[in-house]
This record gives C-alpha cells, sequence and structure tokens, in this order.
C-alpha cells in the first residue's frame, strides 16, 4: 500500500520511465530500471517491447496496476511475452480514480501510417486543455483521459515522412513539461522539453543504449552514466547508433537561455544516490541540511540533550546535513531514529477509511520512545503540504514526552500549485497558503515550541547554477516560468486531475 492510500500527505511526481535500445532481452533492463525508479510512481506499471521476427516487426506490451512486483509477478512475462531488443517502460503515480486507473496505464501504444508507435511521459502539458479540445472538434477520439495521449495523435497527424520529422513537428506544438521515451518500429527517440524541467539521463550498457528519469537505475543495472539529455533535446537511437556507439541529436527551435530545473527534485523527489541535473542528489541536500542550520538552528545548553530526528526517508540526508552544521556552529547535537517507518504494508492491507485520522500515521510510523523521552526534539522534514501528516506527527511525538518539539523544514513553505508535474493540491489547500505564510500562526496550529522553513534565497544557494542551468521554484515563489493556458489558472487547477496519470 503506497502512502496516497495512507493519507501520508507527501507531494507527488507522476512517473518514472526508461528506454533501452540494443539489448539482449531488453525487457529486463527495463524491468530493473524500472524496479529503481519504483519511488516515482507506485500505482502502475507498464513495458512495451519491439521484437523483430521473420522480416516483421512486433510490438509485445504488458501492462497493470500495482507496484513493479505485482504487475510482472509472473517470470514468464519477461521472458515469454516481452521478447525484443528494444523498448520502453513507465511507473504511474495518478490521482485519478480507480475506475480510469487501466487505460491510463502507460506506455501507451498505437499502430499508424508509419508502423508501431509507444510512448511513456514524466510531465504535465499545460496547453492540454485547448489541444485536447481542437483535437476532438476534428473527429480525433481520445482512449485516455491523460494528455499522453494528445502527443501521438499529433504525431500522427504530421505531414511530415519520417517518424523524427514527425515527433520534431508535434513537440512544438506542446508546452509544458516533458521527459518522452518514444519507441517506433526501428528507432527509440528520448526527448525533454526546453526548460528541461523533469531530469532524464542517457547511459549505456555494452553497446546498447539506454535512458532512465535518474541514474539510480543505471547503477542497478551497472550501466555506464554518459550525460544528462539537454533541455529541448531529441536524441535518436536506432541501429546506426549502435554500431556507430554514438546517439544522433536534434534540438527544438527557441531553447530558453537558462533551464528551469524543478528544484523539488532536489528537495524530495530524487533519489539521494541519483545524479540529477549534473548532480549528486545527496551531495545537494547535505548542503540544504547545513543551510536549514545556519538560518534556524535550535540552540542547546551543555547539560540539556538535543536530539534531531528526521522523517524518514526522504528527509534522511538533510537531517545529516543539520547536524553536522549544527556541530560545527558549537551546538551539541545528535541525529537519532526517533521515527519508526515501516516498510511492509502490503497492498492488501485493510482499508484505512475505517480507521481514525491518527491511526493512519501510527500504521506508517512509529516512534522509539527511550530516544525521545525528556529530550529536547527537532524533527527535519523536507516539506509541508496540506500539514495534515505533520501534525499528526507531532502529536505522536508528543505521545513520547519529549521537554520540547522544534519543527525545521528543508524547502520553503509551499504557497502555490504546481502545473508541470508535481501533485500539489490548490492553493487554499495548502498548509503555508491558509496562512498566508504567519509562521507563528503555522507554529501555534502544529503545536510545536518552534518552527521554520529554510529561505529560498539559502535554497538557491544550495543547488548547482550556471548561465545555463536554473530552476522552478513556482510553488514557492508564484513566478511560473510559461503561461497556464486556459481561461484563468483556477480553471487549469480545477480540471488538470482530468489529466494527470
Amino acid at each position: 500500500m503506497h502512502e496516497a492510500s495512507l493519507n501520508i500527505k507527501k507531494p507527488k511526481t507522476f512517473c518514472g520511465i526508461v528506454g533501452v535500445y540494443g539489448a539482449k532481452n531488453a525487457s529486463n533492463f527495463i524491468y530493473y530500471g524500472l524496479n529503481a525508479l519504483q519511488h516515482r510512481g507506485q500505482e502502475a506499471a507498464g513495458v512495451v517491447t519491439r521484437e523483430r521476427t521473420q522480416g516483421k516487426t512486433f510490438f509485445n506490451v504488458h501492462k497493470g496496476t500495482g507496484l513493479i512486483a505485482d504487475v510482472f509477478k509472473d517470470e514468464r512475462i519477461l521472458t515469454d511475452v516481452l521478447r525484443g531488443d528494444a523498448g520502453i517502460g513507465h511507473n504511474r503515480y495518478s490521482t485519478t480514480g480507480a475506475a480510469e486507473s487501466r487505460k491510463n496505464v502507460q506506455p501507451i501504444v498505437v499502430n499508424y501510417r508509419k508502423g508501431n508507435l509507444a510512448i511513456a511521459h514524466n510531465g504535465n502539458l499545460t496547453n492540454s486543455h485547448r489541444l485536447r479540445a481542437e483535437l476532438t472538434e476534428t473527429g480525433t477520439l481520445f482512449q485516455t483521459t491523460t494528455d499522453t495521449e494528445i502527443i501521438l495523435h499529433l504525431i500522427s497527424r504530421s505531414q511530415k515522412e519520417t517518424v523524427i520529422e514527425q515527433v520534431y513537428d508535434a513537440l512544438q506544438l506542446i508546452k509544458g513539461a516533458f521527459s518522452l521515451v518514444i519507441l517506433s518500429d526501428n528507432q527509440l527517440i528520448v526527448a525533454r522539453d526546453p526548460f528541461g524541467f523533469r531530469p532524464l539521463a542517457l547511459g549505456r550498457i555494452g553497446k546498447a543504449f539506454i535512458a532512465a528519469s535518474e541514474t539510480c537505475a543505471f547503477d542497478l543495472l551497472g550501466a555506464e552514466y554518459i550525460r544528462d539529455i539537454e533541455p529541448g533535446e531529441i536524441v535518436i537511437i536506432d541501429d546506426e547508433a549502435i554500431a556507430a556507439g554514438e546517439v544522433r541529436s536534434i534540438f527544438l527551435p527557441d531553447i530558453p537561455k537558462q533551464s528551469r530545473h524543478c528544484i523539488f527534485e532536489y528537495i524530495y523527489f530524487s533519489r539521494p544516490d541519483s545524479k540529477i541535473f549534473g548532480e549528486s542528489v545527496d551531495k545537494v541536500r547535505r548542503k540544504i541540511g547545513k543551510g536549514l542550520a545556519e538560518e534556524s538552528p535550535v540552540e542547546n545548553d551543555e547539560d540539556e540533550k538535543l536530539v534531531v530526528i528526521s522523517v524518514p526517508d526522504s528527509s534522511n540526508t538533510a537531517t545529516l546535513g543539520y547536524v553536522s552544521q549544527s556541530m560545527k556552529m558549537g551546538i551539541k547535537a545528535k541525529f537519532e531514529i526517533g521515527l519508526i517507518r515501516s516498510h511492509y504494508i502490503g497492498r492488501t492491507f485493510i482499508q484505512p477509511n475505517q480507521y481514525s485520522r491518527d491511526l493512519k500515521v501510527k500504521i506508517k510510523f512509529n516512534t522509539v520512545k527511550g530516544v525521545l523521552k525528556g529530550r529536547k526534539v527537532v524533527i527535519v522534514d523536507d516539506s509541508i503540504v496540506r500539514g495534515t501528516t505533520s501534525k499528526q506527527l507531532v502529536k505522536l511525538i508528543r505521545e513520547a514526552e519529549p521537554a520540547e518539539v522544534h519543527f525545521r523544514v528543508s524547502s520553503p513553505p509551499i504557497m502555490h500549485p504546481c502545473y508541470y508535474g508535481m501533485d500539489f493540491p490548490s492553493e487554499k489547500e495548502l498548509f503555508a497558503n491558509q496562512f498566508e505564510g504567519n509562521i507563528e500562526a503555522m507554529r501555534k496550529e502544529l503545536n510545536v515550541d518552534s518552527l521554520a522553513y529554510l529561505s529560498l534565497e539559502k535554497l538557491i544557494d544550495s543547488v548547482p547554477a550556471d548561465e545555463r542551468r536554473n530552476y522552478c521554484t513556482a510553488c514557492f515563489s508564484g513566478e511560473y516560468p510559461t503561461d497556464v493556458e486556459g481561461n484563468t489558472k483556477e480553471e487549469f487547477e480545477a480540471n488538470i486531475n482530468e489529466f494527470r496519470w
């Protein structure tokens, strides 16, 4: 059972993608790559492979709802069904209902005038409503409610002759965040939006090439990390690329001078053992934690017992940075395991709507009372979204009878929704927005002795940047890199769930 069903209100990103070309039994590489990216989506998964036999090309497909282990629990699926030397895979997180979950599972596969085509997508298109309406008006039939299908229709409607030209045409019509792996009869096409919102990396396994949302997928497979896919880049991988040992690229027009990488990837989404946007996630998170300690230390007398605990697992690394910097500043602090997170809640566990709000958190977390009792406790968490889980965690920790409870957040207050692929709720549901950013009011609501967030300035100082590499901070600042199409942002926000996947 994943966090969403337990009411653990953390932000969600919408998926992880993998593409492989030129590997015998490509499905095995995709399967293990998706396992490494399981944190990016736990509701559904799918794999499509290309098989060439007797002069013909076939696309083999297996998709389903649940974790990777659930969808591929029959090992024969990889060997007997998903045959082929090229393929793509997708982990899905969605906010749509269960009734629609199966038809929206990616990759999406079609057959059109140029043959077979499959696509897997990480991101969110900001002009999907207009494009969908225009396509529907001209007779296009949609089989899903995802905006990923829009991209397929735009490709198929292009009058250009080659698949790569059709993809190039289609990608100029869409706006927002997209990292894509597209499989045709003869190519694997890997593409990223001009702002580079979501991460996407290129690697190699022997002579084969692999693309994945995060490099942790490469590590599991023993693949070599080559580089990131550039913002606005379309990479073509085919038999020619395998023979030459080198991929070919074209670039979309009008690429901004600076990227707008999602800064929340460093704060929460990506695994700490990944390298994204050119830097180690672990390294950046430790720096973020150190910055939080510099800005918002919890003072400690020599005779006091100050313990610092993380909310596992996403804030572990930032907590280590917080403790390290606190010690350098002369504050006697000790990192302790004060919260234990259960990793073994099965998907058949009784549904949580039969439990009180407090028990939902206790299902997921438990306190180590001997660590907390009588101590001054600092909780470090990566973010507060709705505030529901934070309040429940504080209540749980209070039951362990600490002397004081202090809350530190390794991101600025989340004040605005995201339109580029994060599942943040509407502004009125965001905890910090409800209190108009008033720290004292939020402190009282959480029932803690002190509350502090990392400043946006310190966050920016903690992430790598240069003349080409910059970040999207819209969820904190309200400054969106692109226009959100529709009459109002409120209208987009009200309808966005229809197209999430």
